[in-house]
């Protein structure tokens, strides 16, 4: 493994290896979720081009494969395809992103892979899965979220469609891949056979979607005011996102009723709407939704976001500042929690791992490794 990553040695994952042929996002950061809790991940890539990733900038790809090794090997030579299968064999399992039938016709499918190592797992991540109408169908991430329904869910009283600031479907699908592979590993090592993981992009994004969408479905109040909370979804105004005089935003999540009667307290002498009995619960909010909308659009426009966090400090409410990147990374919290780490004199990043476990997970590998660095070397 790099010389720079160090493992978890109480970590079940410590003595796994897994060989990554996947590409982009979703199947190297599943990868990389693993590799920090312990595993050993070795990127098999298209000699003289690498991963797709590595077209976009050396950033780019170390984004989702510092503390990797990279082994090049042209799976249509046959002397590479042994190669690889000769990697098979020591490892714990095989993680693609080809469309479906790319493996089977390369000659490496589960099949022949188990063939070599029956304890071997192939976790196989495609846009819509191994099978169905779409299987074939070229995707990226807006593909799956807008078949998935992403925007079939309503989030606000005024709606809209606009592009997710973040690849939402392909960390979905990741993490559900890497949770996949670490069952599937644990229960090949104590069974010795391993298993296909079939993981679909557009079904992992549906398992977030899928009830959202289902009550949209059944709604038919068009008025978007009700005060039954079984009735269609649950767009609440009070919990949004809202525009200051200066043109910057801020977030009120407001879900329980007590931090209504919180910002009423609050705010109550300046904007007496806000004592209006009318939206003095949950139910009544929602029944009056556009009116609440707009009473709350307008208060906030009226002062600058540095107001309102003036205003609202010390008070518990659920308000936060929609912070620009540059206040991102000078965040407080952000800084205290210490989960970015800045690297080369701060012109990159390399992230922890996103859970805190009390005995310890050491940082893994700050280096993203260069094109076939560990050719001839990565099984030692």
């Amino acid at each position: 493994m790099p010389e720079d990553a160090m493992k978890p040695e109480w970590s079940c994952l410590k003595d796994v290896r897994i060989l990554d042929l996947s590409q982009l996002l979703p199947g190297p950061h599943a990868t990389t979720l693993l590799m920090q809790l312990g595993a050993d991940v070795i990127k098999v890539e298209q000699p003289g081009v690498g991963d797709t990733s590595r077209q976009f900038g050396q950033r780019v790809f170390a984004q989702c494969n510092r503390g990797k090794r990279s082994v090049a090997l042209d799976l249509k030579a046959p002397a590479d395809r042994d190669a690889f299968l000769a990697m098979v064999r020591e490892a714990d399992a095989v993680v693609e992103g080809f469309r479906p039938g790319v493996m089977r016709r390369l000659g490496l499918d589960y099949a022949a892979l188990a063939e070599v190592n029956p304890a071997v797992v192939l976790c196989s991540i495609s846009g819509f899965g191994q099978s169905g109408p779409y299987a074939e169908h070229a995707g990226h991430d807006l593909n799956y979220l807008a078949l998935a329904g992403y925007w079939a869910v309503p989030a606000q009283v005024d709606d809209l469609v606009s592009r997710p600031r973040a690849r939402v479907s392909d960390y979905a699908a990741s993490g559900y891949a890497a949770l996949a592979l670490a069952v599937a590993v644990m229960s090949a090592r104590q069974s010795g056979q391993g298993q296909h993981l079939d993981v679909s992009i557009h079904e992992a994004m549906l398992s977030w979607t899928a009830h959202g969408a289902w009550s949209a479905r059944t709604r038919t109040d068009e008025t978007d005011e009700t005060d039954d909370p079984d009735d269609g979804p649950l767009v609440m105004p009070d919990n949004d996102l809202f525009e200051t005089a200066d043109g910057r935003h801020l977030a009120m999540g407001i879900l329980e009723n007590k931090f209504w009667l919180h910002l009423r307290d609050a705010l109550g002498n300046d904007c007496p709407w806000l004592r209006d009995e009318r939206f003095a619960t949950r139910a009544g909010r929602q029944g009056h939704q556009r009116e609440v909308s707009g009473l709350l659009k307008a208060m906030f426009r009226s002062r600058t976001l540095a107001q309102w966090r003036a205003a609202f400090e010390g008070l518990d409410l659920p308000f936060s500042p929609v912070l620009n990147a540059d206040e991102l990374f000078a965040d407080p919290h952000v800084r205290a929690r210490g989960m970015v780490r800045e690297l080369d004199d701060g012109r990159a990043i390399a992230l922890r791992f996103p859970v805190r476990f009390s005995r310890g997970l050491p940082d893994s590998g700050t280096h993203a490794p260069a094109l076939d660095e560990h050719g001839g070397r990565a099984g030692d």
